[in-house]
């Protein structure tokens, strides 16, 4: 993918209004979507990114709102012409930010979430350092399990094999500013809210119980 500097590409705001960028990544199962929904709920001044992806859309999801679904051809187009910040593959779908959406947002002063992978988080710190990016852990290897479980959509081999995806995606928790884990709902969710608002220095990705917490994750 063609490297692309955000700040260079987009026009400066006016008024000296600057927009924010939060990037949430989370494994499968740790209930990232639920809490980004809750939070844009709390959080007004809060605009979502919607995704582009390959996959075909969940019972409740709509288009526009949820996802922009398009096909492989057409999001292979998009990619050739450059149209991403990020995009990655996640469990053999295509999953990408439109830079324009980015640009437009932040030009414009406003807040904008992205709820993305790893990978695509990394993308983005690579190109837009001043984002805030934020892990979402699970509690525990069981909770984990169990949450995958609960989506009644997956089949038994699609659980095991997004079980075994998340293990490996929580050894990237370090490479975010932020952590959250998600072990009571309210709780994971003022902790958004403490971060966004500027008050989340106690729950910076270093501190020792999350060392620990992953230790026991990865173990």
């Amino acid at each position: 993918m063609t490297n692309i500097n955000v700040n260079d590409a987009a026009p400066r705001p006016q008024g000296g209004a600057e927009g924010r960028l939060f990037v949430i990544a989370a494994p499968s199962g740790a209930g990232k979507t639920s809490l980004v929904k809750a939070l844009m709920e709390r959080e007004a001044q809060l605009r979502f990114s919607v995704s582009y992806t390959t996959r075909a859309p969940r019972p409740n999801e709509r288009e526009g709102v949820d996802y922009h679904f398009v096909s492989p051809a057409d999001f292979e187009r998009m990619v050739a012409a450059g149209e991403f910040l990020e995009h990655a593959r996640v469990f053999d779908n295509y999953y990408g930010t439109a830079l324009a959406t980015v640009q437009g947002n932040l030009a414009t002063g406003q807040q904008l979430l992205l709820e993305i992978d790893w990978q695509g988080a990394r993308q983005v710190r690579e190109r837009l350092p001043a984002a805030t990016s934020i892990f979402i852990l699970p509690p525990s290897r069981p909770s984990l399990e169990l949450r995958l479980r609960q989506r009644s959509t997956d089949s038994e081999a699609v659980i095991r094999r997004r079980l075994q995806d998340s293990v490996r995606d929580l050894s990237h928790w370090a490479e975010f500013d932020y952590v959250v884990v998600n072990d009571r709902f309210e709780a994971a969710l003022a902790d958004l809210h403490a971060i966004v608002s500027g008050q989340g220095e106690h729950l910076r990705a270093g501190r020792p119980e999350i060392k620990e917490l992953a230790a026991e994750l990865l173990s």
